[in-house]
Order: structure tokens, then sequence, then C-alpha cells
């Protein structure tokens, strides 16, 4: 027989493993299983794999070109063993972004889009789409008065967050976007974290970003993150910078968004 705890009420405001009750000095075995059942859902979910052609496919419709590109881990095995591989681009990868750069005497990329797998390609697959379905409109719409000029989308096999420095360096992009899989927790083992950079270039610190995560379904759900990153793009632009010295000032009744420099975070 189960015992309840006293404070069982608690349970509706979060997803976090409280209040559980017990049954002699044990865990009750629908709580012991549902922790398991969680547990098994945050490994799959670091070592599946991201359907790139089904996410070039979902970016384009967008009206976004997508390129395909890997990071200098082969394999999934390598990736979670060298993160340091996962940062940079691999030989051919760099040799294809630096041949999208804009002619000499046009104007630089303000802003490039990388999309990379991280460590919940499920984030990937489940979240990215709705995102950008969102936040390319509210990009766009800026056409009249201070358009952005976007890179193609970068979709980054194996990649981590420093990734997109290299990619923004190469493209020569004033900011650069990575939507990536971020670690899974066990209650959340499809959220999608965004990571902006301005001035990009390999070397860059955590300290140098700021970070929207928690994005999901029951987290920041992507149309309130969408436009909580519009708002941050257009005040990092505006005054040049990201990281620490950007701080989420907006008043505008979103849900509060981790807007925070990574620093704080777990290493990507």
């Amino acid at each position: 027989m189960t015992t309840p705890a006293t404070w069982n009420s608690l349970r509706a405001f979060t997803d976090a493993r409280i209040a559980l009750g017990r049954a002699g000095v044990s865990q009750p075995t629908a709580a012991h299983l549902a922790f398991q059942l969680a547990h098994a859902q945050a490994r799959d979910a670091v070592q599946g794999q991201l359907d790139v052609s089904g996410m070039q496919q979902a970016i384009e419709a967008l009206g976004q070109r997508a390129i395909h590109l890997h990071s200098a881990a082969p394999d999934r095995a390598h990736y979670l063993q060298r993160p340091d591989w996962g940062r940079r681009l691999d030989a051919p990868s760099r040799e294809r972004v630096l041949g999208l750069c804009p002619a000499e005497g046009a104007a630089p990329f303000d802003l490039a889009v990388v999309v990379a797998d991280g460590l919940s390609p499920l984030a990937v697959q489940r979240h990215v789409p709705t995102l950008l379905a969102h936040l390319l409109p509210l990009l766009r719409a800026e056409a009249i008065e201070q358009p952005w000029h976007l890179a193609p989308l970068m979709l980054v096999e194996q990649g981590r967050v420093a990734v997109g420095d290299e990619v923004g360096e190469c493209l020569g992009a004033r900011c650069v976007l990575v939507l990536i899989g971020e670690r899974p927790g066990l209650s959340s083992p499809d959220s999608l974290g965004v990571y902006f950079t301005w001035a990009p270039r390999v070397g860059r610190s955590d300290a140098e970003r700021n970070c929207v995560s928690n994005i999901r379904d029951a987290g920041l759900v992507p149309e309130r993150a969408a436009r909580k990153l519009h708002i941050l793009l257009r005040e990092a632009r505006r005054r040049e910078l990201s990281g620490i010295a950007l701080k989420d000032e907006t008043t505008d009744g979103l849900d509060r968004a981790k807007s925070v420099p990574p620093a704080a975070l777990p290493p990507r």
C-alpha cells in the first residue's frame, strides 16, 4: 500500500519528482517505473539521429535555403567522447561555407542561423520547424525599416554550440544564432536551446553568448520563444553586443525566458 505525501498538491506546479509518497520504506512501484522510463527516454534522446533530409525539407518549405554540413566528429560515439570535435567543422564543410560568403563589395550577412543536432536530435526534429515558422516572419517583417540580410541556414550534424562561431566567422556574419538540442533531463528529453553571439569567431567564450532555453511544448512554447528571440536579436544588433552585457529587459507580458549568458550552464 502506498502512503501519499502530505504535500502532494504541490506536484501540480512542477515536473520535478516531489511528493512521491512511499511504500513501506521504499519508493512506490509506479514512481520507480516512471523514473526508469524517463531515464531510458533521456538516453535514447542523446543517442538519437537527426533526420537530416526531413529537416532540410521542413526548413526549405519555410522559404529558407538549408545547407547540410558536418562537424569534425565523424559519428555519434566520437561526438560524445570528443566535445572539441563537435565545436569545429570538418574540412569539406568549412570549404563549402567559405564558398557562400557574399561577393566582394556586397553587404555582409546580418544573421547566420545554424541548426545543430546537439545532445537531443529529438528536440531539433520536434521544435525547430515550428520555432522557425514563427521567427522567420518576424525577421522578414522588418524589411522596410531595417532588413535582416540572412545567410543560408546551416544544418550541422554532430554539432555543438560553438560550431556556430566558425560558421559565422567563415561567412563574415555580424551575428550567429544556433538552434540546438539541449542535454536531456529526466523530465525533458526534447528541450531545445537557442544561443546567439554577436561578431562570432572561433574562440568566443560562453560569457559572450546569450541563451533562450527550455523551448518545448511543456516549457517555453516555440511561438513565445520566437518573439523573445526577435526582441533580443534586435537589441543585440542595435547595441552590437551579446553575452553578459545584454540583459533581457523586455516587459511585454511574455513568459520569462532564460536569457542568460550560458557561462552558468553546463558546458556544451
